[in-house]
């Protein structure tokens, strides 16, 4: 008897197996593409795509098992953070894995439009697979459908249109074979990966169509290392060897491209140093010779010093983003040029360089080939490590402590953590001042130790992402760093961390505000304003006592468990004690507000935060005259 040729399922059932039959392949090297899929279930989903996902063993199998694929169900609290989980997934995954998110229409389908919109920025897979309202439309509106007068094939849905890479809105049963292709094609490429959103009508969810059964075949999606053309290695070499003054920036895609190895190599053979973007920090070890930490507005001093004087600047997998430039300032050498190595062509020509349109693996292995032989000018090399060792002496006195019974400071809560962590552990952070603090002083130790969410920089993405990098890599400890404004956006996904047992040790710290705005607010002439936690005085300004808001019995209720800290002796203990812990776990300090963060001079690493043109206030006014001046360094590189 010849085998049959269709399966009759539901759309959703037939998604749900298609999902879990889908593979990248690189280096050898095979990857489950979707994981698993995050839900939070409602009327438009939960008789579709739910009921799929019952129907094919994921409430019972929640990993690999013997027999056909299933797509394990993880459940959570809040649609965004749902993304969070997924996008932090997909990055400790270097982009060749990714999970899947399903919601209702309505509120649940706009809530994915913050983490659609990171991930986007970031470059970082992940599948939306949002309920719609009828396709047939029996009955119109719907419960929570967006009625547009001048339009009648408009969701709320199309929010997601401008934060995706690829949007279908599957209206047809088999209209589901070729958006499917394509999301998973847009998912596994490395030039084109983001958010990819297949909106799904809840009654086309839950219609039968008869399915080829090829479409539910193991399908492999090969993620290729493309070299750089010859003709374009061969002008980067040359600017390589005319330059006197070299710097490399490594942006995130060193880390997608797993090319750390490979820009070791470069590094060591020509003894240029490496600054690096927050996507890009632990491209080299921080005791790397080479490495000379992070750049621009929240860079070391010896990087930004070395970027103002570099006569050419060689980015490997950045964006250029304007923290990276300080707003256009910071490269400021009379004759500077760029050689830009990225696999992305829209990156590579950015800053007018030459471009080197290839993986950065494949890149850095050319280019280390073609330059055999050359070296930078001794003076130079070491110039910059005396210069690197200096800014490491500073980092010391930063994360000191001497007296074990005061209350910490921000930078002496990173000192004591990173006493406490090795080469397996990954921190997270997103928002605030603690990027900043990060960038300037944390010493990585491995290629994934460093986790910044620095492109989109959204509050409330730590917890949860936390959570998707402890499902993507078990055995690392993981640590969500979080201020007490971030830690209020977002805390629910603690509960999913305590439900599933997912391990993670959140470090809260709290300080009363928001930090981070409240001096760029100070600096920009806002005077502070509406940036602190705290009761409204009788001028009517938010300048009273602080708020008798307890967010460490906050974590607590929500399940997890919290050592308080209020010295930096106790400090100390509860970190170490937290890393050894097997269950969700928080560290609550309350920090003194006193800044102590080394910096480079302000003129190397400025951010253009325009500042009022006209104003009465004196610290405006002020503010104005330093903005006025930076804004003539800025220039175009062409």
């Amino acid at each position: 008897m010849n085998a049959p040729t269709t399966r009759r399922l539901t759309v959703a059932q037939a998604l749900v197996e298609f999902l879990a039959r889908q593979y990248t392949e690189r280096d050898g090297r095979r990857h489950r593409l979707i994981q698993a899929c995050w839900g939070i279930f409602g009327h438009g989903n939960v008789a579709g795509l739910g009921q799929a996902l019952l129907e094919s063993g994921a409430a019972s199998h929640q990993g690999a098992t013997p027999g056909p694929p299933v797509l394990p169900y993880l459940q959570g609290r809040n649609e965004q953070a749902m993304v969070h989980a997924a996008v932090g997934y997909a990055r400790q995954c270097d982009r060749l894995s990714a999970q899947a998110v399903t919601t209702s229409i309505g509120p649940g389908a706009t809530n994915l439009v913050t983490g659609a919109a990171l991930a986007t920025v970031n470059r970082l897979p992940v599948l939306l697979l949002p309920g719609d309202v009828f396709a047939t439309r029996p009955a119109d509106p719907v419960l929570q459908q967006l009625e547009v007068p001048s339009a009648g094939d408009i969701s709320v849905n199309d929010a997601l249109r401008p934060v995706s890479r690829y949007f279908d809105r599957v209206t047809r049963p088999e209209a589901l074979i070729p958006a499917a292709l394509q999301a998973m094609r847009v998912l596994a490429d490395p030039v084109d990966t983001g958010a990819v959103t297949l909106a799904l009508p809840q009654d086309v969810q839950a219609e039968a169509y008869d399915w080829p059964v090829e479409f539910f075949a193991d399908r492999v999606w090969r993620v290729p290392r493309p070299a750089p053309d010859a003709d374009a290695l061969a002008d980067a070499v040359r600017a390589v060897r005319a330059a006197r003054r070299p710097l490399v920036v490594a942006g995130g895609g060193v880390h997608h491209s797993e090319a750390e190895d490979a820009l070791c190599a470069f590094a060591d053979a020509t003894g240029i140093p490496v600054a690096s973007t927050q996507a890009g920090k632990g491209s080299l070890r921080h005791d790397h010779p080479a490495d000379v930490g992070g750049i621009g507005h929240t860079g070391t001093a010896t990087a930004d010093a070395l970027a103002r004087e570099a006569d050419l600047v060689i980015g490997v997998g950045t964006r250029y983003t304007d923290f990276t430039t300080a707003s256009s300032t910071l490269f400021a050498g009379p004759g500077v040029r760029f050689v830009n190595l990225n696999i992305a062509s829209f990156d590579a020509h950015k800053l007018g360089a030459a471009s080197l349109v290839a993986d950065a693996r494949a890149g850095l292995e050319a280019l280390t080939k073609e330059l055999s032989g050359h070296r930078v000018d001794a003076e130079y090399e070491s110039a910059y490590r005396a210069a690197k060792a200096g800014w490491e002496r500073r980092v010391d006195a930063a994360y000191a402590a001497e007296d074990a019974s005061a209350r910490p400071s921000q930078t002496q809560v990173l000192g004591a953590l990173d006493a406490v962590v090795d080469d397996t552990d990954v921190i997270i952070n997103a928002a605030g001042s603690l990027p900043g603090d990060l960038h300037k002083l944390w010493r990585a130790r491995s290629r994934r130790q460093y986790h910044l969410e620095y492109g989109y920089s959204c509050m409330g993405y730590e917890i949860p992402a936390a959570i998707g990098v402890r499902l993507a890599a078990p055995d690392r400890p993981v640590w969500a760093l979080v201020g007490d404004g971030t830690y209020l956006m977002n805390p629910t996904e603690i509960v999913t961390a305590v439900q599933e047992g997912i391990n993670i040790t959140l470090v809260l710290i709290q300080n009363h505000g928001y930090a981070s705005i409240g001096g760029l607010s100070r600096a920009t002439g806002g005077e502070r304003f509406g940036t602190d936690y705290r009761f409204r005085a009788e001028d009517g300004t938010y300048t009273g006592a602080p708020l008798p808001v307890d967010l460490a019995a906050n974590a607590a209720s929500l399940g997890m468990q919290v050592f308080r800290a209020a010295t930096v002796g106790e400090l100390r203990a509860a970190l170490a004690e937290a890393r050894g812990a097997n269950r969700p776990t928080c560290v609550y300090v309350e920090t003194e507000t006193a800044d102590t963060v080394p910096g480079a001079p302000e003129a190397q690493a400025w951010w253009d935060v325009p500042v009022a043109e006209t104003a009465t206030r004196p610290a405006a006014v002020a503010a104005r005259e330093v903005y006025d001046r930076h804004t003539a360094g800025r220039r175009r590189h062409l």
